[in-house]
């Protein structure tokens, strides 16, 4: 047996002093009262009764204090070495040490953004086994696959680009080695995370990202940095600027596009980082659909605590040291008031009975008011969290949803895990049938004959659609059908959320996965009937005739020299937020920021026009297309003078 704080132990000393101490007291108070009495007078004066109790309650006293000294110092035993077990996943992680991560373009570096990331995912992911590959020329396994996440957080705190001996950034050996070490462990799927800023690559990344697909590697790709990039720095160049081989100074820009092959490509995810969206809650959700295994973690030893067999001598050591030394009227009135706390008295008892009791008759509105009243008047919050529970229930139950919704997220506040996922559930089918009522302007039938197929879906979705591309579009804000449908897809992804958390819970498991799946069917037809909408505009939309959109030499904004490659050429329409509708040319690119229109309708159109045609209605021009128009004529981003200023150079054709 041994003591986790002996240090206590000191306190012992004091129970002999006080046992002496006490004996002196009594000695000294029996010499006061015979020096104050005469001999012949103390039998009339003095009452005189037996020292047997106060001895016995000093006795007791003593006990008590001294198991108490020993219960603090903590005696335990050792009951041996336990390895620990806990089900997890394979998550890889890929950083970039390339130099261009160390771009300010992002503060304070794209390094330490990508190293925030990291230790996010660490603290978000405990039970998963996690490794860190660093890669520029070549790639370098630096912390294996590990349940110890303090060691792989170690590793990122001191990792950096002098750590790449080779520059550049080879991303198909990043993913080639991140595959192989992924199938060492036998698991079918499995997860890698690559933060980079997709800068020019070698190898044959292609080759690559179908070797990981076949293997199960699921890429969820993070880029860092922007579009507009910053100068490569480096110390040993002048101005602390890294210079190409033609003395300009070498600019690093995100290359999206790299970054979203790697993740489409195997069923992965690709998101930018400081984009606002919590990128650990978005690996989790692709990570929890992996396959999960036992895994072998860290030996524990494992201790016996003993103290809780000295607590209780104690307590009742003490109990019995009071009575001794009590007189027993004393003791019947000590008795008394210590009953008085063991009575119930909750006074509410009876109204939480009648609002139950409302609830089981339907009497939804006075069950809901009582509930309310509760809650609010409950000094307790697990109390107050059941009876806002209640509120909930009965408000979704009587219809008013949106008064359902904010008493479901304030029962969210309890401790009580049973109350939680009930509030998870409630939540999560408040936020269906919120969007359900948005889409068909009734609520989802609860009978399962009335349920209705995803061809009643398809004809509701198309209904609204319809309705969209009719109604003219209004010069400011969007119309009401498109708010319709994006408050739809926020409701029902909510309430995805939130039936995966009412999941863990064993009484709603089954509810719960249940509504998710069919919610998930629902947004995923959406998902497709939106996409199809959108191919079906695009090709009813007319197309330039030959000849058009190109500038003449000579004429304002056109610029001089060739476009670069995938950069501005002919046809070649960039993705939402991937460059504004800009060029990068070589060379000058037009003071005036004149450029061609890329949008949709306008491809290879000048943007010069008088001001007196503009707000003019084109007869074949769509609500759509006058919508983009119009956004586009009032986008302060589009206009010349006022838009972010953009590094002209060519990048070299290695990344430093």
């Amino acid at each position: 047996m041994s003591f986790a704080q002996p240090g206590w132990l000191v306190l012992l000393i004091l129970v002999p002093l006080l046992g002496i101490g006490a004996l002196l007291a009594s000695r000294l108070r029996k010499r006061q009262w015979e020096e104050f009495v005469a001999p012949r007078l103390r039998g009339a004066l003095l009452k005189r009764g037996s020292s047997l109790p106060r001895w016995l309650a000093l006795f007791f006293l003593l006990t008590a204090c001294a198991a108490m000294i020993l219960a603090l110092a903590r005696p335990q035993g050792d009951a041996g070495v336990r390895t620990e077990k806990t089900m997890g996943r394979n998550v890889l992680i890929a950083l970039d040490l390339s130099r261009s991560m160390r771009v300010t373009d992002v503060k304070p570096d794209r390094l330490a953004q990508a190293k925030i990331v990291i230790y996010e995912l660490l603290e978000s992911m405990p039970n998963e086994r996690v490794g860190l590959i660093g890669f520029a020329g070549n790639p370098y396994l630096y912390a294996p696959l590990t349940i110890d996440h303090s060691a792989v957080r170690e590793t990122v705190e001191q990792i950096d680009e002098t750590w790449a001996p080779k520059g550049g950034s080879d991303l198909a050996a990043a993913v080639h080695l991140a595959t192989e070490t992924l199938k060492k462990t036998g698991q079918k799927n499995n997860a890698l995370v690559i933060l980079s800023d997709g800068e020019k690559h070698e190898g044959d990344l292609d080759a690559m990202i179908a070797e990981a697909e076949k293997s199960g590697v699921y890429i969820l790709a993070v880029g860092v940095g922007t579009e507009d990039g910053g100068f490569v720095p480096n110390i040993d160049f002048p101005n602390g600027q890294m210079l190409d081989r033609s003395g300009r100074p070498v600019v690093s820009r995100l290359q999206a596009d790299v970054m979203r092959k790697l993740a489409t490509e195997t069923k992965g995810r690709f998101t930018l980082a400081g984009s606002g969206l919590d990128i650990p809650e978005m690996v989790k959700s692709v990570v929890k659909d992996l396959d999960a295994f036992e895994m072998k973690g860290r030996d524990r030893r494992v201790t016996i605590e003993f103290y809780q067999w000295l607590m209780l001598p104690a307590i009742l050591f003490l109990i019995v040291s009071i009575t001794a030394g009590t007189r027993w009227k004393g003791v019947g009135v000590s008795l008394l008031t210590a009953g008085m706390f063991f009575i119930p008295a909750d006074v509410r008892a009876s109204e939480a009975s009648d609002a139950k009791a409302a609830l089981k008759g339907n009497e939804y509105e006075q069950a809901r008011k009582t509930f309310r009243k509760l809650a609010e008047t409950s000094k307790r919050l697990d109390q107050a969290t059941r009876y806002r529970l209640g509120e909930a229930t009965a408000a979704y139950r009587g219809g008013d949803l949106r008064g359902a919704r904010t008493a479901f997220s304030q029962s969210l506040l309890s401790a009580d895990p049973e109350v939680k996922a009930s509030a998870h559930l409630g939540l999560g089918n408040t936020l269906f049938q919120l969007g359900w009522e948005g889409l068909s302007g009734s609520a989802y039938p609860s009978d399962p004959a009335q349920l209705p197929d995803l061809n009643r879906f398809d004809a509701m979705v198309k209904e609204l659609l319809a309705k969209l591309s009719e109604t003219e579009a209004p010069a400011e804000g969007e119309t009401n059908g498109y708010v319709r449908i994006e408050s739809l897809i926020t409701n029902w992804t909510d309430a995805v959320r939130h039936f995966e958390s009412a999941k863990a819970s064993s009484g709603s498991e089954k509810a719960a996965r249940q509504n998710r799946d069919l919610t998930m069917i629902y947004l995923k037809r959406l998902r497709e009937l939106l996409k199809q909408e959108e191919q079906e505009t695009q090709q009813s939309m007319p197309q330039p005739q030959q000849g058009e959109g190109e500038p003449q030499k000579g004429e304002e904004g056109s610029g001089e020299g060739e476009p670069n490659e995938g950069e501005g050429g002919e046809g070649d329409q960039k993705k939402p937020g991937e460059g504004g509708g800009e060029e990068d040319q070589k060379g000058k690119s037009g003071d005036k920021g004149d450029k061609p229109d890329q949008g949709k309708g306008g491809k290879g159109e000048k943007e010069k026009k008088s001001d007196s045609k503009k707000g003019e209605k084109d007869p074949n021009e769509g609500p759509e297309d006058r919508a983009r128009r119009l956004l586009k004529e009032n986008a302060d981003v589009e206009k010349g003078p006022l838009a972010p200023g953009r590094y002209e150079f060519m990048p070299p054709q290695e990344d430093w």
